[in-house]
């Protein structure tokens, strides 16, 4: 092939090379090496006799093989992004380049992605709750049905954010009869124990029917992390518990 005229000679092809480096040395673990600042691959266009796209593949002998990217700080990597061990597609980050969570995984089989390590939590209380007329009290939610991440605090009958950011919540209260079927009652979702969640204030104020009257509450809430959520219950004009079993708080961050 003839040189340009001022340029150097360039070889038609490179065929069978077994190490290539690039502003540094190839070895037998790195037999591709580039050693640069910046990278570009661009499509070859119509008019120089490509098609204008460009589609790069990357290809594994078997499912239980690895394919993906590795993300590194300092050559201890801290994301991941591919195949690793199935068929199955994942992001994954890292503090210290040994342990990995995966903050995003897609089923080849549905193409449903889901995030495993997503705070969410159920949780229900296991006791009959009593609450006097016009007092304000905390729930005794102390189970959980689920509890990814363990941010509700089952101990302490509350929903702490794990991390910042926005978070959706709801809550069932049940009824269930003290003296009389004309309790009124009410229901909230506080922050930080002091700070009511707008929104989520709610009365049912029928006659009420034992262990089958229930209030629904819903709301979202921008949080910091640190930040509690608790369900608390009042009654007036009577007393009253809210049932076992059937009161219930659950939660998850949206954003």
């Amino acid at each position: 092939m003839m040189a340009q005229a001022g340029s150097a000679p360039r070889p038609p092809a490179l065929q069978e090379l077994t190490r290539f480096g690039l502003g540094g040395t190839a070895d037998s673990s790195n037999p591709f090496l580039a050693q640069i600042n910046a990278a570009l691959w661009t499509a070859l266009g119509v008019g120089a006799g490509g098609t204008g796209s460009l589609i790069q593949s990357l290809n594994k002998e078997a499912s239980a093989n690895d394919l993906g990217l590795l993300f590194q700080t300092g050559f201890s990597t801290r994301a991941l992004l591919g195949l690793f061990g199935s068929d199955q597609f994942r992001l994954a980050v890292s503090p210290d380049g040994s342990t990995f969570l995966d903050a995003l995984r897609a089923d080849p089989a549905t193409g449903i992605v889901d995030q495993p390590n997503l705070p969410r939590f159920k949780g229900y209380t296991n006791y009959d709750n009593y609450v006097g007329v016009g007092a304000w009290t905390k729930i005794g939610i102390n189970n959980t049905e689920y509890n990814d991440q363990g941010a509700f605090d089952a101990g302490a009958n509350r929903f702490v954010a794990p991390v910042s950011g926005t978070y959706l919540f709801g809550a069932t209260l049940m009824f269930k009869v003290n003296a009389s079927t004309s309790a009124r009652m009410s229901g909230r979702l506080v922050i930080n124990s002091s700070d009511v969640l707008r929104g989520s204030y709610g009365e049912s104020s029928a006659t009420h029917r034992s262990e089958a009257t229930a209030l629904w509450l819903q709301s979202m809430a921008a949080l910091s992390a640190g930040d509690t959520v608790e369900l608390q219950g009042s009654f007036r004009a009577h007393d009253g518990y809210f049932a076992a079993e059937q009161t219930s708080f659950w939660g998850a961050k949206i954003g």
